[in-house]
């Protein structure tokens, strides 16, 4: 699961095991926002930087800088950001 907070510019990633992470929507490469999650990686298709949908890590450049992480907390099934 992807989804992409538009007004905030955060990306919220839902694992296998169900664990919800969220990140800046805004690519570290050139401020681009990424458009989801392909090929399990979360996808910026300004450039083709790829970032990892559970830890915001690059996977694939030319960004070289993770994805600044946002808290977040699941209450109830409701994605709360902290």
């Amino acid at each position: 699961m992807v989804k992409i907070v538009d007004d905030r510019k955060i990306v919220v990633t839902k694992s296998a095991a169900g664990q919800v992470h969220a990140f800046s929507a805004v690519c570290t490469h050139s401020g681009c926002t990424v458009k989801g999650v392909e090929a399990g990686s979360i996808l910026c298709v300004c450039h083709g930087s790829q970032f990892n949908p559970v830890t915001g890590a690059v996977v694939q450049g030319p960004a070289q800088t993770p994805l600044a992480t946002i808290p977040v907390q699941v209450r109830n099934g409701i994605v709360d950001f902290a």
